[in-house]
């Protein structure tokens, strides 16, 4: 065993070894909710077709093979993750006319983030944090409420005992003072 492979995630092998055995559902479950954004993931960046529906084609082969699992091969993840490549391939075979593309995971990884560009978010957020300190605490509240907590209009007036009128207003001036702090920067 390499010693800086990262640990498999609680479970999961545990969870197939549970389907195996006792076709348990409650593991399937918790191994679905653990398991399936992670093959969505994988899968969307290998820009599979249907990424969701071949996910859950995935799934239901750990479904249908648990039996095949054997922890002392591999963990868990990589066994599914094994079924995940296996059935991009295919996927791949089907497309008629359409190339095969590199599915090494090493070869195939996402090129690191540009400095400059994390520096450029880095100051935007900057730029937006100080212009929403530049606002009064009223208007501060509605924007944080309406934008950050996603509260409807009717409810922040309720909330804050307000006339429905004030909070639109008090929203729309925060908007137009944020603009123009903000159009130097853009």
């Amino acid at each position: 065993m390499i010693e800086d492979a990262p640990p498999e995630r609680p479970g999961v092998g545990r969870h197939i070894v549970a389907i195996a055995e006792r076709s348990d559902r409650e593991a399937f479950k918790a191994l679905f909710l653990a398991m399936a954004p992670k093959i969505k993931a994988f899968l969307i960046r290998r820009s599979v077709e249907a990424p969701d529906e071949l996910a859950q084609d995935v799934m239901l082969t750990v479904w249908r093979k648990a039996s095949l699992f054997d922890p002392a091969r591999g963990t868990g993840e990589a066994w599914i993750f094994a079924i995940a490549r296996n059935a991009c391939i295919d996927a791949a075979r089907r497309r008629q006319g359409a190339p095969l593309v590199d599915l090494d995971p090493i070869v195939d990884r996402e090129e690191p983030a540009q400095a400059e560009a994390l520096l450029l978010g880095a100051q935007a957020n900057r730029q937006v944090r100080a212009a929403l300190g530049a606002l009064s605490p009223e208007q501060l509240e509605v924007v944080r409420l309406s934008f950050f907590d996603d509260e409807p209009h009717s409810a922040i007036a309720a909330r804050l005992n307000l006339p429905l009128g004030t909070v639109k207003s008090r929203i729309r001036l925060a908007m137009q003072r944020l603009r123009d702090l903000l159009e130097d920067h853009v």
